[in-house]
């Protein structure tokens, strides 16, 4: 049975006065980025900048994401993000081996999201599930795209990407980890692409998405909500199974099984 979807929100950590704001955007989890939106003149002060946040009265949970294990700034990184308080746990960006993932783990006793963004780190997804430490993959889409010579927003990257999904998915169910976290979809101005990309990933198994905007939020939780058929459906096969306790029975002309019994269930669960 699939867990429920979590949307991640990023906030960049040289921008403190935002930091509530991303709290209250009604993402399920926030993270504060140390990596792509932080310039490298301004790393230190994003340390600090989280620090005292983190140390704030009753400061809420949240997740880092850090600089590559390759980056000359991901020593300090580690060195600060052990540090701090109430870490949920990181995202190790351009994650390319299971060695990186568990330096991190063993320093930090913390859940890794492994961020893969180049063709080396695509090649690694068995070995990076795989590794201790690590709590779900995802994926950067624009990196990718770059690293490997596809053109962004093409059919035929829309094609490379669904294969990259489907590996993730596997290797994570196989694993055991939390299922795969959607990409960041840079397009944050229109709910319409929002809508038809969230169906995408949630329709193909992922548990959740990276989010670069608060609007991001609101269309992604417009999108996962249920229709009321769809519900009101769930509520009569679950009834039915209760009531008659048959293993095959038909709701509306359509047969019903356990597979069938187990998702709505599961619909029923996630939206009391």
């Amino acid at each position: 049975m699939s867990r429920p979807t979590k949307i991640f929100l990023f906030v960049p950590a040289t921008r403190p006065e935002r930091f509530d704001k991303a709290f209250a955007s009604g993402a399920d989890d926030i993270i504060i980025d140390w990596e792509d939106t932080v310039a490298a003149a301004d790393k230190a002060a994003a340390r600090t900048h989280t620090s005292a946040y983190a140390r704030s009265s009753n400061a809420p949970s949240f997740w880092l994401r850090l600089n590559a294990a390759r980056s000359p700034h991901h020593a300090d990184d580690l060195r600060a993000a052990a540090e701090i308080p109430n870490l949920k746990g990181v995202i190790l960006g351009k994650t390319e081996t299971a060695a990186e993932i568990e330096s991190v783990y063993q320093a930090l006793g913390k859940p890794v999201i492994a961020d893969i963004e180049s063709a080396q780190g695509m090649a690694a997804v068995a070995e990076l599930a795989q590794a201790k430490g690590t709590f779900a993959l995802t994926y950067g889409c624009l990196d990718l795209a770059n690293d490997l010579g596809i053109r962004y927003g093409s059919p035929a990257a829309a094609a490379f990407f669904d294969r990259l999904r489907s590996d993730l998915l596997l290797h994570s169910r196989i694993n055991r980890l939390h299922p795969p976290l959607e990409t960041t979809l840079p397009d944050f101005q229109n709910p319409d692409i929002m809508h038809r990309h969230t169906r995408h990933w949630h329709d193909m198994g992922f548990g959740g998405v990276l989010c670069i905007h608060p609007k991001q939020v609101a269309a992604t939780q417009t999108a996962l909500a249920p229709t009321e058929a769809t519900l009101a459906f769930a509520q009569e096969v679950v009834q039915q199974a209760e009531h008659s306790g048959a293993a095959v029975f038909q709701v509306n002309g359509q047969m019903v099984d356990e597979p069938v019994i187990a998702w709505a269930k599961q619909v029923l669960a996630e939206n009391r």
